[in-house]
């Protein structure tokens, strides 16, 4: 089959550079789904991108469809032919369905059944004539934010440009937003021209003759490599964030790495302050020297070749040194406020209207974390702390600095308590209460943080969900999942023995408090339960637990957190072994029984047979031995020694005896040896192979 390279551009203002690489991925996917869904064969497909285009170049698309040559089953004979062998409606709506005549229908036996069965063959379509459909496939892009142009009806990124678009060195025919496609592509806005393409293989060396570097990865390593080379040069470390590497490689065409430098006096500023100026704003790297002590100086990625870069250094550095004085200024400024004077402020911040302000959020944060901490056993002088972690935790947001850079909150709480006098404990417990921000993010150091961590994403988990704000599909505005996923890795993370159940009451009862309340709480802890159960499934599979382990361990009780990673866990080594088979069938086997119960009482003086007393003594032994055992593992094992009274019992007694009482009694003791094993897990969810 021939085969030809196809290319798509489509050319627009600058992206967002948060917007480019996910742009390119999405419309990668679509048109992979569109070959698909026409049933075009190519070799590979690749995504490529700058701020001001995204495309696909696809390498071996076939040009035409293959040939289709299937049979088709349709109705049974009863039901395709009348009693005079006439086709029936049902048959010759089958014949026409698949664009044959009624004298082309044929009989086929299936499992004993004639059915009328049709063969169908259908000539694959030219690419060429299926290419202009490509045209849809750009429109239907979604993205975060969309704009309008114009008098045009299309939302999109960015105003579209131009379009390119061959197949092979034929032009595919494409128009969106009143645009026609063509060959001519555009270079580096200021160091390129327009240059036409003539086939697909030419795209990527004639842009970057065009200064164009359209393979996002070839940006990345020349950034990289430039960096590397000025760190051997100048004798520095330059730490390069993952995160702020992939926003400059999107958003530059073509990379030049340089640096400049800032006044020394400027790094009496704390370190946070200084990189996060550089960071977010300007989006330079910061450079430390051999001991990880900062320098007074920065790197940054020109989007350009390397002529003029001093003057470049210069404009940079003019820009920077602004940005560090208003930081300074404000930093300075922000010694003269008092904690308590700030609090005062909070009182007047909204945190959200139906939920009150800042100062009503940091009552119920101290509220909950105490009960927290009672639930943990913290000695007095540990109340203390927490408590005063959680009174001053916001102060900060009322600074300067924290309103100028809202990324600093936490850190520069942290740095001007430790100025007001607070204790090193306390000081970084206002920093820590933020902790973890997003997974992979380091814990909070002390006890006394993460309690006030917990109790804070608590309060906003159940206050948003009190009001109905709980996440749908993709929607989360108040990063909710990521609270929830934080507050399972501090209990898992230190081995918490709390409840997550006594969590939620604890958090409900200070808005009931403040009366705050719109939802029945029944309804609100259901959701809970439901929203967290999600987060603690991905930290399962996050572990390597298998599916219906996981299944298993989360339909019985999800509120222990620590212990349900340890009974996963349990569970994954049990089910290598095949005794452990043996052992689930049994206890699935009381359960299925003990669905028959109406009560769980037991009168030993009902049992008929030694078996009954043997297994009663055992589901007691066993009762009273695992509430006494923490390890999970253990737990499992003794509870597997259940196996051997339970198979006796089945073996010489008939639990559904005539007599009701006994009857009664047996399904009695099975519910109650039921509510002792599936409290664990239900076994019912593992699979065996």
């Amino acid at each position: 089959m021939s085969k030809r390279d196809l290319l798509i551009e489509v050319g627009l203002e600058e992206m967002p550079a948060r917007f480019v690489a996910q742009t390119a991925a999405q419309f990668k996917e679509k048109v992979e789904k569109w070959l698909a869904t026409e049933r075009i064969p190519f070799d590979q497909i690749t995504a490529l991108e700058t701020p001001r285009r995204f495309a696909v170049l696809i390498n071996g698309l076939a040009e035409k469809q293959p040939d289709r040559n299937e049979e088709a089953k349709g109705p049974a004979r009863k039901i395709a032919q009348d009693e005079a062998g006439n086709w029936s409606k049902a048959a010759l709506g089958f014949a026409r369905s698949n664009n044959v005549e009624a004298d082309q229908l044929y009989y086929k036996e299936v499992n004993g059944i004639e059915y009328v069965h049709a063969r169908k063959s259908e000539e694959g379509k030219a690419t060429t004539d299926l290419l202009p459909q490509l045209g849809d496939v750009i429109t239907s892009m979604n993205f975060p934010k969309n704009m309008r142009w114009g008098a045009r009806d299309l939302k999109y990124v960015r105003p579209i440009r131009w379009l390119v678009a061959l197949f092979g060195e034929e032009l595919v025919s494409l128009e969106v937003a009143g645009v026609k496609s063509g060959r001519v592509s555009r270079g580096h806005r200021f160091l390129g021209t327009e240059v036409e393409i003539s086939k697909p293989a030419e795209y990527v060396s004639k842009l970057a003759e065009q200064h164009v570097l359209v393979n996002p990865e070839e940006r990345r390593a020349i950034i990289v490599e430039q960096i590397k080379r000025m760190e051997q040069e100048k004798g520095w470390n330059i730490p390069m964030d993952e995160g702020l590497l992939d926003e400059v490689v999107h958003l530059v065409e073509y990379p030049t790495a340089l640096y400049g430098t800032f006044e020394e006096e400027f790094l009496t500023i704390p370190r946070e302050v200084l990189v996060t100026s550089m960071r977010e704003h300007q989006r330079y790297f910061p450079v430390e020297d051999a001991k990880g002590q900062l320098l007074n100086h920065f790197v940054t990625v020109r989007n350009g070749d390397s002529r003029a870069l001093e003057n470049v250094a210069k404009g940079n550095e003019k820009v920077l040194r602004a940005r560090l004085s208003d930081a300074r200024f404000f930093y300075v400024e922000d010694q003269k406020l008092t904690i308590d004077s700030c609090l005062k402020r909070l009182e007047t911040i909204v945190f959200h209207e139906e939920l009150g302000t800042i100062g009503d959020k940091v009552r119920r944060v101290r509220k909950t974390a105490e009960q927290i901490g009672a639930k943990l056993g913290v000695s007095q002088e540990e109340a203390k702390q927490v408590d005063r972690i959680a009174e001053i935790s916001k102060f900060d947001l009322v600074t300067n600095m924290v309103g100028e850079f809202p990324e600093l909150q936490g850190i520069m709480g942290e740095d001007y308590a430790r100025k007001a006098g607070e204790s090193d404990l306390v000081a970084s417990g206002v920093f820590e209460h933020y902790l973890p921000r997003f997974a992979g993010d380091k814990m909070p150091v002390s006890a006394q943080g993460a309690i006030v961590s917990m109790a804070d994403k608590l309060d906003t988990i159940v206050g948003c969900f009190s009001i109905g704000i709980v996440p749908t599909g993709s929607q989360d505005p108040y990063g909710l999942r990521r609270m929830a996923a934080a507050i399972v890795s501090i209990l898992v993370e230190r081995d918490w023995q709390l409840y997550l159940d006594q969590l939620w009451d604890a958090a409900l009862e200070t808005y009931a408090a403040q009366g705050i309340t719109k939802r029945p709480v029944e309804d609100v802890k259901k959701d809970l339960v439901d929203f967290f159960a999600l987060r603690l499934k991905n930290v399962l599979q996050e572990n390597g637990v298998r599916y219906d382990v996981i299944d298993a361990v989360l339909s019985a009780d999800l509120t222990q957190v620590p212990d349900l990673l340890a009974k996963a866990k349990a569970l994954m080594a049990a089910v290598e072994d095949e005794e452990f088979k043996l052992i689930v069938e049994q206890f699935n086997r009381v359960n299925n029984l003990a669905q028959k119960a109406e009560a769980d009482q037991v009168d030993e003086a009902l049992f008929a047979e030694d078996v009954e007393r043997a297994l009663y003594q055992s589901y007691l032994s066993v009762s009273q031995e695992v509430s006494a055992l923490a390890d999970q593992e253990k737990v499992l094992g003794t509870l597997s020694t259940l196996r051997e009274p339970i198979k006796a019992f089945f073996d010489q007694v008939m639990v559904m005896a005539e007599d009701q009482a006994v009857r009664a009694n047996r399904l009695g003791l099975l519910l109650r040896l039921s509510r002792l094993i599936f409290g664990y897990a239900d076994f019912a969810k593992i699979v065996f192979a």
